[in-house]
């Protein structure tokens, strides 16, 4: 498959994720907190059709603890309905996902949660390309001492254990501390610790370009330093800035994940796809709720799609070197 077409592909699967999940007042058919005490651990909801039209049977409790589906009660899946695409009316209920043991629907809890998780890989990329931006441009632009200190705290900032670094500021707050702060110190703490690469991406670049003609000729023309970085260097380091943006994004989505499913991110009763996956860690609960797995599952598209424009990015711009090699 050509780079093109990679891209492409890519481009329309992120589209079609990020709508599903920003959309999710709209997709899902329950708020993310609304429960169904009647229906904890309620399997994913058959869909059958009668008169040509979708409709679900309402549950039942069996003779094993579980449930059975009761035809004698029928309730139609009704579109566009409450503002929601689909719906059921009460005291129907409609679970494709199952539901969890609180009775919460799975599938709208992790729409919701993906806006966490997103939102956080989204705002801790821009944290570290904005740090990296900043320190790869000054030490490639002024060299000397600035560029020797600024790698250097760098390759300090690589050998920092990012997960034992969270622990200890984690242990220094206080035992309990709002959602909106947790995730801030989520967002700080990843975007704080990945910059290194970035930077040194960057550092490249400017160096290259800093010896350029252009450069060169501007600066003999008294061009001060502010414009020549604003006008012609920075210019030059945007193709690494949204190559490096597709590779991290993904990377802190797993970050947040892993954190929140540890309990060091966005906690309960706001969902992202870690804290949701926390609970199938149990081994009964995983051995009997397999559905519990599906914020997990939520997360591959969104990382292959994010890893597919990426390395069409990354083609791309090895293509475009060799040909100015050329």
């Amino acid at each position: 498959m050509s780079r093109a077409h990679r891209l492409r592909l890519g481009l329309w699967l992120l589209l079609l994720l990020h709508v599903a999940i920003l959309g999710a007042a709209f997709f899902a058919p329950y708020p993310y907190h609304a429960q169904h005490r009647e229906a904890p651990y309620a399997p994913p909801t058959h869909i059958h059709w009668t008169h040509a039209r979708p409709v679900v049977f309402g549950l039942a409790p069996d003779s094993t603890g579980g449930y059975r589906e009761d035809p004698s009660h029928i309730y139609p899946i009704r579109f566009f309905t409450g503002g929601r695409l689909f719906g059921v009316d009460p005291p129907g209920t409609i679970f494709l996902l199952g539901s969890d043991g609180y009775g919460r629907d799975v599938l709208s809890r992790v729409l919701y949660g993906g806006q966490v998780s997103l939102l956080t890989g989204v705002l801790a990329t821009a944290l570290s390309l904005l740090l990296g931006l900043a320190i790869g441009t000054a030490a490639g632009f002024f060299g000397g001492w600035p560029d020797a200190l600024l790698m250097r705290t760098g390759e300090l900032f690589m050998a920092l254990p990012w997960l034992y670094l969270l622990l200890a500021v984690r242990a220094v707050l206080p035992l309990h501390i709002s959602t909106v702060q947790a995730f801030l110190l989520l967002i700080a703490i990843i975007g704080g610790v990945g910059w290194v690469r970035p930077s040194r991406l960057v550092r490249g670049v400017v160096l290259a370009a800093r010896e350029s003609g252009f450069v060169t000729a501007a600066r003999g023309f008294g061009a001060r330093p502010a414009y020549l970085v604003r006008r012609h260097v920075l210019p030059a380091t945007l193709p690494v800035v949204a190559t490096q943006a597709t590779v991290l994004i993904p990377q802190f989505i797993l970050a947040e994940v892993a954190l929140s499913f540890l309990g060091l991110g966005v906690g309960e009763p706001v969902p992202s796809w870690g804290n949701l996956l926390a609970e199938a860690r149990q081994y009964h609960a995983l051995l009997n709720y397999p559905w519990l797995l599906a914020p997990g599952l939520a997360a591959v598209p969104i990382l292959l799609g994010y890893l597919t424009v990426a390395d069409a990015l990354t083609d791309e711009d090895a293509a475009v070197q060799d040909a100015e090699q050329k």
